[in-house]
């Protein structure tokens, strides 16, 4: 036990020396940061890194340049680091994850692997870094110069948020549970056998899918509210005014073809509805023979 702490104190202070703070040391050793706190101050790690300070410094742009190898995090167009970058492989991360959800609890998470209350702590001070600050604006730049969006492109979630199935994002149905009482199953005694028999009832269930499963740019919004949880995607009669306007100044555009035949679909399926509610409609509007004209048939008869 005491051969593995020692192990884990010089792998704190190599990393301390590679320019690590306590937090991020004591994420990848998996020890509390109050243990690398006690560490740096019984083994006075800052004076020893200043008498060495120019090799420390080496160090430090070693593992910079050994790290802009590791990175795995791609984003087209853009390059994850620049030639100076000082930047540690999980400071790196950071500013990738933040350049696409401009979340820093989330993008802080992400790369270091913490617990979200940490993260909440250390992604704000991350962003207070000048060299994390300055990286991130390059990269969004970097971003922005990258981004090649074409009519068509825009035109495909067009018609992705405009024919959305709901079924793609939710399971509904019915099924049979059982009935509970204050005390749990309600069972009943048959009548027939004398055995005691579950009493079941129908109710009607939602269930939404995995997250990983479905679109979720199509999704404008998902809560939890006193009713239960609802989801709600992206506004889809917006899509089809959209698309109905584009088409009639670009009549030639190859997604209009798909796009009549998917609206006659859905025309078609109002229609059918129509049809019925005026069969129902038409049912109930027949006269309903009164006590009073059935006693004048009988006397026909």
């Amino acid at each position: 036990m005491a051969r593995a702490q020692d192990e884990n104190l010089k792998q704190a202070y190599e990393l301390y020396k590679s320019g690590l703070n306590l937090t991020e040391i004591a994420s990848r050793l998996e020890v509390p940061a109050s243990t690398i706190r006690s560490w740096k101050k019984r083994n006075n790690w800052d004076i020893e890194c200043n008498a060495t300070g120019k090799s420390v410094a080496t160090k430090k742009r070693n593992v910079a340049k050994k790290d802009k190898s590791k990175i795995k995090i791609i984003t087209p167009g853009i390059k994850p680091l620049t030639e100076n970058c000082n930047l540690t492989e999980k400071q790196q991360e950071f500013c990738l994850y933040y350049i696409k959800t401009f979340n820093a609890t989330q993008s802080y998470l992400k790369a270091y692997g913490c617990t979200y209350k940490t993260a909440m702590v250390e992604g704000s001070n991350a962003l207070r870094n000048p060299k994390i600050r300055n990286e991130i604006a390059r990269l969004k730049e970097a971003k922005a110069d990258s981004i090649l969006l074409d009519k068509e492109d825009i035109i495909e979630k067009y018609m992705s948020i405009a024919f959305a199935d709901i079924t793609d994002y939710v399971k509904f149905g019915q099924e049979e549970v059982p009935v509970m009482g204050p005390f749990g199953p309600i069972s009943i005694k048959d009548e027939d056998t004398g055995e005691q028999i579950e009493l079941t009832k129908v109710v009607n269930t939602v269930r939404f899918k995995e997250s990983t499963e479905i679109d979720g740019t199509i999704i404008s919004e998902v809560k939890q509210g006193r009713d239960g949880a609802s989801i709600r995607l992206a506004d889809k009669m917006k899509a089809l005014e959209w698309l109905s306007n584009y088409f009639e100044m670009n009549p030639m555009n190859r997604y209009k073809i798909e796009f009549d035949k998917r609206k006659l679909e859905i025309e078609e399926k109002k229609a059918d509805v129509g049809e019925d509610t005026k069969i129902i409609n038409l049912i109930h509007s027949i006269p309903r023979p009164t006590i009073q004209d059935e006693s004048i048939e009988e006397k026909g008869v």
